[in-house]
């Protein structure tokens, strides 16, 4: 059998492996700025090139931003979300609540089937704490655990690719969510979709988590067209 000579991937493809998993891992928290220029050379021993090379193929993913002049800051936590970040900006809401009502509902579905009891207990935490938070008025709070708790479900389905999809909505979300809190009549803590899904999740009933989150979404819509 012909010997073919072993080959190494190019150094800046190994530097750009290397802060990809910095973000992935959560170590460069979202929307976060990272180490500057001068101290990621002198951890990673490479030169100021190589460096770049590797950043601006993670800011072509979409994961990364170069902000000349300030730093570089970590935009989504994988090129899978990076990519939908900026897709989104192309399409209406109504566009997205149609692609998220898809994810939503199987989402749900899994989660219901899959859901451990430490993923009930998490996602009873995240509605507590957004409960609390739009009782005083802390907005930012309340968004970030509505969010949260929709992203835990999509997590609980127990599929990776499902919940990193969804949680490419993540941004996206939270914009939508604070912008839609100041307009008169809305309601901050809508049973359907949160506590009525996390009760369906707990009893594992599969149809009524599909049929709650149908019922929240298609509110949303109609809320949208208003």
């Amino acid at each position: 059998m012909a010997l073919s000579p072993s080959t190494r991937p190019p150094l800046a493809d190994e530097v750009t492996a290397k802060l990809r998993a910095m973000v992935h891992s959560g170590e460069w928290p979202l929307n976060q700025r990272i180490p500057s220029e001068t101290e990621l050379i002198a951890g990673l021993g490479v030169s100021r090139g190589t460096l770049r090379e590797a950043v601006k193929a993670l800011a072509h993913s979409g994961m990364l931003e170069v902000r000349r002049g300030d730093g570089t800051y970590v935009r989504a936590t994988s090129e899978i979300s990076g990519a939908a970040r900026r897709m989104y900006q192309d399409h209406t809401d109504q566009h997205i609540l149609e692609v998220r009502l898809g994810l939503d509902t199987q989402a749900a579905r899994l989660a219901a089937r899959n859901a451990t009891a430490d993923d009930v207990a998490e996602l009873r935490a995240l509605l507590t704490t957004r409960e609390q938070a739009w009782k005083v008025g802390d907005l930012e709070a309340w968004a970030r655990a509505d969010w949260g708790f929709h992203e835990r479900v999509a997590q609980a389905s127990n599929n990776p690719l499902l919940h990193e999809l969804y949680a490419s909505f993540g941004t996206v979300f939270h914009q939508d969510l604070l912008a839609q809190q100041g307009r008169p009549g809305f309601d901050g803590l809508p049973a359907e979709g949160h506590s009525v899904l996390l009760q369906a999740i707990e009893q594992h009933d599969e149809e009524a988590a599909v049929a709650t989150v149908n019922r929240n979404l298609n509110s949303c819509a109609e809320w949208l067209s208003s």
